[in-house]
Order: structure tokens, then sequence, then C-alpha cells
């Protein structure tokens, strides 16, 4: 294997631990050095693929990020119903938490409590970025005659988004226990009706 291939996969099994190691240990702190011997590896040696371990946590940011809005961009432009669009983006995110309990720590936030500012911001920002695609998804919808329920679309869209942060901390303080797919389909319903209720 070239050098290059097995830095690469290096890295990539470093990410994968880490991901592990914050769905195995719920709550606990993820330190460098059982990061390291869960690795197979020195703590010298994992610094030589990440300087940080804030580098490890933006690193899995990153990989939310690029995975929740690749796909978010494509139901986009594949459908043009705003109901539909707004119902899949939710589900694509609650899926993605409940494939992915380990990662579902940082968008939580929880294990970044004494990590660097930029990478609560980075998370935040992700949230932000996601609350403003679905008020343009919303506002569409308004202009389209499709969304008629008299509420701003700021409003609609945080407490569209409000549900969704609420199911992912859920799963993280039930310890992966309860699904954030639990009842979605129920819960989507009541939006749904909401969005379609004409304003009185």
């Amino acid at each position: 294997m070239p050098r290059s291939e097995a830095k690469i996969s290096r890295r990539q099994h470093i990410l994968e631990t880490l991901a592990q190691e914050l769905e195995q240990s719920p709550g606990e702190r993820i330190t460098t050095a059982g990061l390291a011997r869960a690795v197979g590896v020195s703590e010298a040696a994992l610094y030589r693929h990440f300087p940080s371990k804030a580098k490890m946590f933006e690193a899995l940011i990153e990989f939310i990020e690029e995975s929740i809005f690749g796909l978010t961009n494509r139901i986009l432009e594949d459908d043009k119903n705003s109901f539909r669009r707004c119902e899949k983006m939710l589900t694509l995110v609650l899926g993605f938490a409940a494939r992915n309990p380990g990662l579902c720590r940082l968008m939580a936030g929880d294990v970044l409590v004494g990590e660097t500012e930029r990478l609560r911001t980075r998370i935040s920002q992700f949230y932000e970025r996601l609350e403003t695609q679905l008020r343009q998804v919303i506002r569409e919808g308004e202009m389209n005659r499709e969304l008629r329920h008299g509420f701003s679309a700021a409003a609609t869209a945080n407490l569209l988004l409000s549900v969704v942060e609420g199911r992912i901390h859920q799963y993280v303080r039930s310890g992966f226990a309860r699904s954030p797919m639990e009842m979605w389909d129920d819960q989507w319903q009541m939006l749904l009706s909401m969005l379609q209720q004409d304003a009185v």
C-alpha cells in the first residue's frame, strides 16, 4: 500500500474508532490516551495524524456536514413540493442520527463541553445552516400557496429544527436506547397538519 494511502487509512481508522468510543461511552469524556489504546497506537502516533483532539472532532463534524448537506441539496433539487422537502430533510437528519449514535454526541454538543469554543461554534453553524434551508423551503411554499398557516417562515423553521434537536438530545440522554425515529411518522403528521392549516 502506498504511504499516502496508509496515512489516509490510519486517519480514517482513528476517526471511526473515536466515533465508536463516543457511542460505547455515553456521558464520558474521551481522552487521547484512551483513544490511542482503542486504536492500538501510542499517543505520539495519534498526534502524527491529528495535532489535537479538537482536530479529530472537527474532522467528524466535517463528515456530518458533508453527509447531511450533500443529501439535503439533492432533496432540494429533486423534489419541489414544500411539504415533502421538509419531511425528507428532517427525516434525513433523524435517520443519520439513528445510524450514527456516536456522532449524535457531537450533534447534541454534550461531548464538546470543555473543548475549544470553535467546535461548539461549528455545531451551532451546522444547525443554523439547516434552519436557513428549512426557512427557504417554507418561504417558497408560501409563495407557491402550498403553506397557508399564517405563521412566519422563521418561526416555523425554528420549530421544526427544535423538534429535530430535541429528538437527538433524547437519543443521547437515553444512552442511545430511544431512537430519534421513534414515533416520528405520527409526529410528522401532527407537524404537517399545522403546516397545512389555514390561518384563522
